[in-house]
């Protein structure tokens, strides 16, 4: 269904316009659905990215900067989402060894486990909606990145 079906709107200004709204619209249908799915694991997707940059160095743990260097969402409180992340027993804080005011965060075991449970759903959500070819994401992927220069 085109966009201007599902948000019944005759007509945009230009494309560059259409393109913006139709990503908005489209990053808010793909959210909903996925934290639809990992919502009886009590986990925000946003939490789910802090476990995944985790998991991407594990076991080396990560500074609350990088972890908000590398978070999706830029507009995310990474400290208040480790906090959270720990109140779940997820992740672990320590203090680093090279700067005593620098707090490492590292996944816990448990936060592996639950980590690896979410992949498997996120994965099926993401088979569900390969509607495109190799080559098409490739190349959306590509104007996407273009798109943000």
């Amino acid at each position: 269904m085109s966009i201007e079906d599902l948000i019944k709107q005759e007509k945009f200004s230009n494309e560059a316009e259409k393109v913006i709204v139709n990503i908005s619209f489209t990053n808010s249908y793909l959210s909903g659905l996925l934290n639809s799915a990992i919502r009886d694991f009590n986990v925000s997707l946003q939490q789910f990215n802090v476990l995944r940059i985790l998991q991407g160095q594990h076991p080396s743990p990560v500074s609350i900067n990088e972890i908000t260097s590398r978070m999706v969402d830029k507009m995310s409180n990474a400290s208040r989402l480790v906090d959270k992340l720990d109140d779940k027993e997820l992740v672990k804080r320590k203090t680093s060894c090279h700067d005593k005011r620098q707090v490492d965060i590292s996944i816990t075991e448990t936060g592996q486990k639950t980590l690896s449970e979410l992949n498997v759903i996120v994965n099926q959500i993401i088979q569900e909606h390969s509607h495109l070819t190799p080559s098409e994401y490739e190349m959306l992927n590509q104007l996407l990145d273009k798109l943000r220069k």
